[in-house]
C-alpha cells in the first residue's frame, strides 16, 4: 500500500466537514494561507487503520466548482492541479449533508465528473433521522460506483468504516456520466441527480416538527430571538468579569514570583531591569487577560458548534441589508470579534466584491480580542469599586458601540462606493446539535496558542524596545541623587515614606528624561484634548503596532514608580497616578474617552498588511487606517469634553 496519501476534504458550507477533518487529524493540524491569496490552507496528518500515514487537506466550503468566490476558486484549482504550491490528491472526500442530499450532491457530481477516485461522505444521519429522511446508501454506492460512507462525524459513527474506504489500495471508477456544461446544464445535473435518488431515499410521509423547528420558533423569532442573543452577550460578558478573577490572579502571581526570582539573585542594573520590567512586565501584563480571552473564544465556539450562530447570521440579515450588505457579511464581522485578520480572511465567501471591499473596511471596527485587555484594565480602573454586573454592562456598551460603528461605515460606503449588480444571498441554517467539546476544544487551543505565541514574540519585542526607549539615555544627576536616598533608607536616615515618595519623584524624572518621555512630551498637545497625559500618549503610539501594547507599555511605564507607599501592582499604581492639578489622572472621563478610541481606532500592523494583500491595494489599507484613527480621535475627544458637563 502507498503510503502518505493525499486526501482532500470538499463539501458546502455546514455539512460537518471541519469536524470530520478534527476527527482524522485531531492536533496534527497546521494552518497557514494558500501563497497569494488570504484563502485559509488547513492540513493535518492521521492514520489509517493499519497504522499507515496519510495527508488531509480541509479545502475552503464550496457550492459549486464553477467559482464564484476566491475559495471556491481555491477549491477548483487544488482538484484539477493548477496550484504549483499544492499537489493533486490522490482521492477526494466528498461531505453530503444526508438531510438535503438533492442539493449537496451537486458539488459531488461535479467532483466525480474530474476523474479523481472519490469516497461520499453521507455525514449528518442522525439530523437526517430527526426529519424523517433515511438515505439508502447501498443503493447510491451501487448507482455511482465509489464507496458511499453514512456517518455522523461529531459522534465518530461511521469513522472505522471511512477508514476502510481510505485503505483500498485501489479506488473503483465512478459510474456517473459527464453532463455537459453550458446552457441548462444546472437544471440537466438537477434532474439526473433526482433520478439517482429516486428508490435510494424515503421520506416519512407525515411532517415532524423536528426539535430545531421548536428551538427556531424562540430562537430566530424577530422579538424573541434579539431577547436571547442579547441575554447571551450579557451572561458572557458578566461571566468574563466573575469567573475569571481566580485564573487571573494565579497568572499574576506566577509573573509575580518571577520577578522577585530575579530581584533577589540579581545585582541591580540594566540587565535586571531589561527582565524584571521589560520582559516579565510587558509580557505578563497582557498574559494575564489570557483566561478572559478563552472565555470568549469557548463562547463563540459554542455558538458555532452548535448552529446558533448561523442563526444570528440570518437575524442580521435584515439590519444588513439595511445598510446595503447581505446577511452573508455578518460571519466576517462575527470572526473579527475573535480578531480581524480571519475576519478579513472570511469575506472570501462573499461573491460580491463591492460587498467584500466594504466589509474589508468595517471588519477592524469590531472589538477584538487584543482590545479585551485594554477594555479590562481601563474598566477596572474607571470602576475599582464596581460590580460584576456593572462592569458587563460598560462591557456590553463598547461591543454595541463597536456594532453601530460597522453600520454606520457600511451605511457610508454603500453610498459612496461605486454600485455593482446586486446578488442573491443563500444563508444555510443547520440543524442544532449537541456541542463537541472535543472540537471546541481544539479551537481554543489553537486560538489560545496564537495568543501566546503573539505575546511571545510581537508583544516580547516590543516591551523590550519600549523599556529601552524607558531607560535610555539616563540623566546622570537623577541617578546619583536615586542611590544617596537608597542609601539613606537602608541606613534608616530617612523614613520609608519619604524615602518612597523621594524616589517616586526622581523615577518620573528618569522617565520624562529618556526617549519615551521626549516623545511623549512632544505629542502630548496633540492628546492633551482627550485628556490624555504624556504617559497616556506614549501607550497610544506604541499601540499602533497591536492594541494590546497598550497594557504592556503601561506595565513598562509604572512598574518601576514608587507611587504607592507600598509599591503594589501596575493597575494599583496607575490607579493611584495624579495629574499636576492633584486629581486622578485615570478618572472616568478619561477611561472613558481612551475606551472610546479603541473601539474605533485602526491599531495593528498584521490587520494592514492582511487589507493590503486581499485589496491588492495600499490605497486601501492606508485609507483604513487614516479614516479609522480620524474618526476614534474626534469620537473620543467628544467623549472627553461632553462627558465634562455631567461628570466633573
Amino acid at each position: 500500500m502507498a503510503n502518505d496519501r493525499l486526501f482532500a476534504l470538499v463539501g458546502n458550507p455546514n455539512t460537518g466537514k471541519t469536524t470530520l477533518f478534527n476527527g482524522l487529524t485531531g492536533l496534527r493540524q497546521k494552518v497557514a494561507n494558500y501563497p497569494g491569496v488570504t484563502v485559509e490552507k488547513k492540513e493535518g496528518e492521521g492514520r489509517d487503520r493499519y497504522g499507515d500515514p496519510f495527508r488531509v487537506i480541509d479545502l475552503p466550503g464550496a457550492y459549486s466548482l464553477r467559482a464564484n468566490s476566491p475559495d471556491e476558486q481555491v477549491t477548483h484549482d487544488v482538484l484539477v492541479g493548477q496550484r504549483a504550491d499544492t499537489p493533486r490528491p490522490d482521492c477526494v472526500i466528498c461531505v453530503v449533508d444526508a438531510s438535503n442530499p438533492e442539493r449537496h450532491l451537486f458539488l459531488a457530481t461535479q467532483v466525480l465528473e474530474l476523474g479523481l477516485p472519490v469516497i461520499i461522505v453521507l455525514n449528518k444521519i442522525d439530523e437526517a433521522a430527526a426529519h424523517g429522511i433515511a438515505v439508502a446508501a447501498g443503493k447510491l454506492e451501487e448507482r455511482l460506483g465509489v464507496p458511499v460512507v453514512p456517518m455522523q462525524a461529531d459522534e465518530r459513527v461511521g469513522m472505522e468504516q471511512l477508514q476502510v474506504a481510505m485503505s483500498r489500495e485501489e479506488w473503483p471508477a465512478s459510474k456517473w456520466h459527464d453532463i455537459d456544461e453550458g446552457e441548462g446544464a444546472v437544471t440537466r445535473r438537477y434532474r439526473k441527480i433526482n433520478e439517482l435518488l429516486e428508490g435510494a431515499v424515503a421520506r416519512s410521509q407525515t411532517e415532524r416538527l423536528t426539535p430545531t423547528d421548536r428551538w427556531d420558533q424562540v430562537l430566530v423569532h424577530p422579538v424573541w430571538g434579539w431577547v436571547v442573543l442579547l441575554s447571551i452577550l450579557a451572561g458572557l460578558f458578566y461571566t468574563i468579569f466573575s469567573v475569571s478573577g481566580y485564573p487571573m490572579d494565579w497568572i499574576d502571581g506566577i509573573f509575580g514570583w518571577l520577578g522577585e526570582q530575579v530581584e533577589s539573585r540579581m545585582a541591580e542594573g540594566d540587565l535586571r531591569g531589561l527582565i524584571t520590567e521589560g520582559i516579565i512586565g510587558g509580557v505578563g501584563g497582557v498574559a494575564i487577560f489570557l483566561p478572559q480571552i478563552l472565555m470568549l473564544f469557548f463562547f463563540i465556539g459554542l455558538m458555532e458548534n452548535t448552529g446558533y450562530l448561523a442563526r444570528v447570521s440570518f437575524m442580521m440579515d435584515r439590519l444588513m441589508s439595511g445598510v446595503g450588505l447581505s446577511g452573508k457579511a455578518f460571519i466576517p464581522v462575527l470572526s473579527s470579534y475573535a480578531c480581524a485578520i480571519p475576519g478579513i480572511m472570511a469575506t472570501r465567501t462573499m461573491e460580491s466584491a463591492r460587498d467584500r471591499l466594504i466589509t474589508i473596511l468595517v471588519a477592524p471596527i469590531t472589538s477584538c480580542s487584543a482590545r479585551l485587555p485594554v477594555y479590562l484594565m481601563l474598566i477596572a480602573l474607571m470602576l475599582p469599586n464596581g460590580t460584576s454586573t456593572q462592569k458587563a454592562i460598560v462591557m456590553c456598551g463598547l461591543y454595541i458601540l463597536s456594532i453601530l460603528g460597522v453600520y454606520f461605515f457600511a451605511w457610508i460606503f454603500n453610498r459612496t462606493l461605486e454600485k455593482t449588480e446586486s446578488m442573491l444571498t443563500v444563508l444555510e441554517l443547520p440543524t442544532y446539535q449537541r456541542p463537541s467539546w472535543r472540537e471546541i476544544g481544539l479551537q481554543i487551543f489553537e486560538r489560545g496558542k496564537i495568543f501566546v505565541r503573539r505575546a511571545g514574540t510581537v508583544i516580547l519585542c516590543l516591551s523590550i524596545v519600549l523599556w529601552a526607549l524607558k531607560t535610555y539615555p539616563k540623566n546622570e544627576d537623577l541617578l546619583e541623587q536615586q542611590s544617596k536616598i537608597k542609601k539613606a533608607a537602608k541606613a534608616k536616615e530617612i523614613s520609608e515614606e519619604d524615602a518612597a515618595e523621594k524616589l517616586g519623584k526622581i523615577n518620573s524624572g528618569l522617565l520624562e528624561y529618556s526617549a519615551a518621555g521626549r516623545v511623549g512630551r512632544t505629542i502630548e498637545p496633540i492628546v492633551k484634548p482627550l485628556g490624555y497625559d504624556w504617559k497616556m500618549g506614549v501607550g497610544l503610539v506604541a499601540s499602533f503596532a497591536a492594541r494590546e501594547v497598550f497594557v504592556s507599555t503601561m506595565s513598562i511605564i509604572y512598574i518601576g514608580e514608587d507611587v504607592t507607599e507600598e509599591g503594589d501592582t501596575v493597575r494599583d499604581k496607575m490607579a493611584a497616578a495624579m495629574r499636576k492639578d492633584g486629581k486622578p489622572a485615570y478618572n472616568i472621563r478619561t477611561c472613558l474617552s481612551l475606551l472610546v478610541f479603541y473601539v474605533f481606532a485602526m491599531q495593528c500592523l498584521s490587520t494592514v498588511a492582511v487589507t493590503r494583500r486581499e485589496t491588492n491595494s495600499w490605497g486601501w489599507a492606508i485609507f483604513q487606517v487614516v479614516y479609522l484613527t480620524g474618526f476614534a480621535y474626534v469620537a473620543a475627544f467628544a467623549t472627553y469634553q461632553i462627558s465634562g458637563f455631567f461628570i466633573s
